[in-house]
């Protein structure tokens, strides 16, 4: 049965610093025993954050990055280099930097395809999600559609969503395992993101948040509320899920 931790922290500094101490941590314990490590990253200010705090780090010199493989959980579906997608912050955060000096295979950083008609791109976000199906089932075991992703980052916004799984949003009932999405009420309209299904299984979720703004839509979720109006409530790790929040987020609301 998954079990649930919530750990508050001061401030949305801190709450980087230490989510990329455990994220490393998490590595390590997972690399001492199997390989190889399925990471899966989160954009957002504080997921960014806590990458930049990982390139940082001098643990990151005691992973051994060429047994680690990298995901997203959902991006936005924009031309490659853009500067508004997840996987263009977080090259510049933290992973060009692994791979230039690190050892980490530019082959085991899984983009999701950008917009564009040239190789390895889509033209539609139901191009690019089947696309990226495809490549989560290729590194998963027999029987399964996605990798045993040992660590899934996510953020969670104001209104509760994460990933690209929106209140009210048709995605939320989207089957398989990555979805195209159009009409995100947030911009860009168009993007792509995991499933419900792919995010609970992953052994472990982890939903970052920072920010007053986050208070009542943490306080909703972590009661259980709809997932209809919280998605995040279906952020769930098949082994375990941890809210890691700053001091804001976890406030008490009237």
């Amino acid at each position: 049965m998954s079990t649930r931790l919530v750990v508050v922290h001061p401030d949305a500094s801190v709450l980087a610093e230490a989510a990329a101490a455990r994220l490393l941590t998490r590595v390590l314990d997972v690399q001492s025993v199997r390989s190889p490590v399925h990471v899966v990253l989160t954009g957002g200010t504080v997921g960014i954050k806590t990458l930049a705090a990982v390139a940082a780090s001098p643990l990151r010199t005691a992973v051994d990055w060429s047994g680690v493989h990298l995901w997203w959980g959902d991006e936005r579906f924009l031309p490659a280099g853009d500067p508004d997608r997840n996987e263009t912050q977080a090259r510049e955060a933290l992973i060009d930097d692994l791979v230039a000096s690190s050892g980490l295979p530019e082959r085991h950083v899984h983009a999701v395809p950008a917009h564009g008609a040239g190789p390895g791109e889509a033209t539609t976000p139901e191009e690019a999600a089947a696309a990226y199906a495809d490549e989560l089932a290729s590194f998963a075991p027999d029987g399964r559609d996605v990798p045993p992703f040992d660590v899934l980052l996510l953020g969670m916004g104001p209104d509760g969503h994460v990933a690209s799984l929106f209140p009210e949003h048709p995605a939320l009932g989207a089957s398989g395992t990555v979805v195209g999405v159009h009409g995100s009420p947030k911009p860009p309209p168009e993007r792509v993101s995991l499933t419900f299904a792919a995010i609970g299984a992953a052994r472990e979720v982890w939903v970052v948040a920072a920010g007053a703004e986050k208070a009542a839509q943490t306080a909703a979720a972590l009661s259980d509320g709809p997932v209809t109006q919280v998605p995040a409530v279906r952020a769930v790790g098949h082994d375990r899920t941890l809210w890691l929040l700053d001091a804001a987020a976890a406030a008490p609301t009237a």
